[in-house]
């Protein structure tokens, strides 16, 4: 277990994609440079921003492989490695450990909504079998929740769990996860995942945000951060209402992530066109953000 905590920005990534609709490489690897050159203090492939169930379990693989190249130790990397079973999860995190990222980020069972117990069981069997640290992932409106008490419970019974990345945006819940938790492992990691909080996030204990829309204006990111962190909290007040309408336009005007798919393209990062068909009224929105 690595003791050093995972603070900061951590950037979700977007895949560009090709005329072919195929991994771009060449301009993932620029991404991976302009976010890094822009102040994110990590990154994190393979998230929801980041389209991970329209991607093979081979072009995750690749898409890791990529970016652990490209960032050549500069920062770190918080890998996602969900997998649709455990041990296809854990054969993941093996894979990534053996690429050198700092730990792997695990979304609650999907598809099939789990009892506490049963993610609890879930998430056991991973960490007690991963070789690298793991950070739980919760996300309500895509995956089973992951409840207070189980965060409790893994947090205490299993070393390998170090962080939880929490997007559900409810600022509670995340205070009642630091009060459960910090006491026994001060160096458990707390992440938000809603970026229309990040400000209030930081105020309360958290030690960053895996946020997507540091994956189009990172250095706006970055400084609303350090803003927060250095308590100029009226600038960075401002900052925040500024960061929620930029979210508010990318999030909601089209279906999640092409909204940010787009916002991208217009700082000259070649997206591509994601995966999912677009409708006409998709293709309309996507118009009135550009």
């Amino acid at each position: 277990m690595n003791t050093t905590r995972l603070q900061g920005v951590f950037t979700p990534n977007i895949v560009p994609l090709d005329e072919r609709g195929e991994i771009h490489e060449a301009e993932l690897r620029r991404y991976v440079d302009w976010l890094i050159e822009r102040g994110v203090h990590g990154l994190y492939p393979n998230g929801s921003t980041g389209e991970f169930t329209r991607f093979t379990v081979e072009e995750r693989y690749r898409i890791i492989e990529i970016i652990a190249d490209q960032t050549r130790g500069r920062v770190p990397i918080l890998a996602g490695a969900a997998e649709a079973n455990t041990r296809e999860t854990i054969k993941a995190c093996e894979h990534y450990h053996d690429l050198g990222v700092r730990a792997v980020a695990i979304v609650s069972p999907f598809y099939y909504k789990l009892s506490a117990a049963g993610v609890y069981a879930y998430f056991k069997e991973i960490a007690d079998n991963s070789p690298v640290d793991v950070t739980l992932y919760n996300i309500p409106m895509f995956a089973s929740p992951i409840d207070v008490p189980t965060v409790r419970r893994l947090a205490d019974e299993c070393e390998r769990v170090v962080a939880i990345k929490d997007s559900s945006g409810d600022l509670p819940h995340m205070m009642r996860m630091i009060a459960a938790v910090r006491h026994a492992r001060p160096e458990f990691s707390f992440l938000t995942g809603w970026d229309a909080a990040l400000m209030p996030m930081l105020l309360i204990g958290c030690d960053g945000g895996t946020n997507a829309t540091s994956g189009v204006v990172p250095e706006i990111m970055r400084k609303l951060y350090d803003l927060t962190i250095e308590r100029r909290l009226d600038q960075a007040l401002d900052l925040q209402y500024r960061v929620l309408t930029l979210f508010d336009a990318m999030i909601y005007s089209s279906e999640f992530p092409e909204g940010f798919r787009a916002a991208l393209r217009l700082r000259g990062v070649k997206t591509g066109v994601g995966r999912q068909p677009q409708s006409n009224v998709q293709q309309m929105q996507l118009s009135e953000l550009s």
